[in-house]
């Protein structure tokens, strides 16, 4: 049961890190036209993680990305059936955070990614946002 408590946590933490933080990005847009849309995405991703690390910090660490999870279980501070546990909650927290970007503003609208350069198109999966070479100035392997 204890577990489950951290899952849920991660879950939830998950869930508002991807909500929030992408999506403000998404209504304030982050291109070289809208500049200040780069501070404001900023702030919220900064705000989302300390209001979850005072949340759900005590219950399971506020890992909220499989990179901070990766790293404690390489630093031996996670069990490996935690560590799956945890990318499985975070992968749930991100997929329905994207579900609500996706309801509120369009499924089209890039769920906050950034486009690289000319010709490159946004994709997601699951949350995790995708570059995809698309056609036009910046195709790869001409």
């Amino acid at each position: 049961m204890e577990s489950f408590k951290k899952y849920v946590a991660e879950v939830i933490g998950t869930f508002v890190l991807v909500t929030f933080g992408c999506g403000t990005a998404v209504a304030v847009g982050c291109d070289s036209v809208s500049g200040s849309g780069y501070i404001l995405t900023a702030l919220a991703f900064g705000l989302a993680i300390v209001a979850m690390a005072y949340s759900i910090g005590n219950i399971s660490g506020c890992h909220v990305n499989p990179a901070v999870s990766l790293a404690m279980l390489i630093r031996r501070q996670l069990s490996a059936k935690d560590f799956i546990g945890y990318v499985i909650a975070q992968i749930i927290g991100a997929a329905a955070g994207c579900a609500v970007l996706g309801i509120v503003f369009g499924f089209d609208c890039g769920f906050g990614a950034n486009q690289i350069q000319d010709g490159w198109t946004n994709g997601t999966i699951g949350g995790a946002c995708l570059q995809l070479p698309g056609k036009g100035k910046g195709e790869v392997g001409r």
